[in-house]
């Protein structure tokens, strides 16, 4: 068919290809993907959140709102229309957070006024029982800044609630497991656990002690 020649002018299907070709441009390398765009603003951890994962971002654009773009394999961030990063998509839900060196701030402490030493002083004043929770949420990551962000929120229940009830869940949660989380003290706060049982309320019979009936005493009179 395209060697077939046309009917109502000269020439073929392939010769006139002959002739444009060198005016077509080069196929992409890669397939065409579908894409979604989103806007993120910066933690104070430098990591955005995608889909409940997070991903690192040049620790400079700290609370700066980005443009983000994700694919099917790709995370790309974008600022004032440059790229700025781009992170490999994450689906393994063990894999929370994708952490590249060159965004941390240097000596993973010096950016903002957040490190990990910060966390540890407010954890103390609050309580005992306080810092070690902080101090195994600190720990429990590959890289401790990746902490922060639920450093900041289990301190922070001490505004929502108390410092007493905070430090009182802590203790009932380490009593349970030796690494609590965030989400497991905010739970034990709502649903108030973390308060003392009351005492039950004497009844009115018991105010006098053990009281025996006038069938107790006449039993020897049978």
């Amino acid at each position: 068919m395209n060697h077939k020649p046309f009917q109502k002018k000269d020439g073929s299907r392939v010769l006139l290809f002959a002739d444009e070709r060198a005016s077509l441009l080069p196929l992409p390398r890669n397939s065409f993907e579908l894409a979604v765009w989103k806007t993120a603003k910066v933690n104070f951890n430098y990591h955005i959140e995608v889909d409940k994962r997070f991903y690192s971002v040049p620790f400079e654009y700290i609370k700066r709102t980005v443009d983000v773009r994700v694919t099917r394999n790709v995370v790309e961030v974008f600022f004032e229309g440059n790229r700025i990063c781009s992170h490999v998509r994450l689906y393994d839900p063990k894999e929370k957070y994708s952490t590249q060196d060159a965004h941390m701030p240097p000596n993973h402490q010096q950016y903002g006024q957040w490190n990990g030493d910060r966390f540890r002083k407010w954890a103390v004043k609050i309580g005992v029982n306080t810092a070690t929770v902080t101090e195994t949420i600190l720990t429990g990551y590959k890289v401790e800044q990746q902490g922060y962000r639920a450093c900041m929120g289990l301190l922070k229940l001490s505004e929502s609630y108390s410092p007493e009830r905070l430090e009182a869940a802590c203790a009932k949660a380490l009593f349970y497991t030796s690494r609590p989380s965030y989400k497991t003290i905010q739970a034990l706060l709502k649903s108030g656990q973390d308060k003392p049982a009351e005492a039950p309320t004497p009844s009115e019979a018991s105010k006098f002690g053990f009281t025996r009936g006038s069938a107790y005493y006449g039993r020897g009179d049978k």
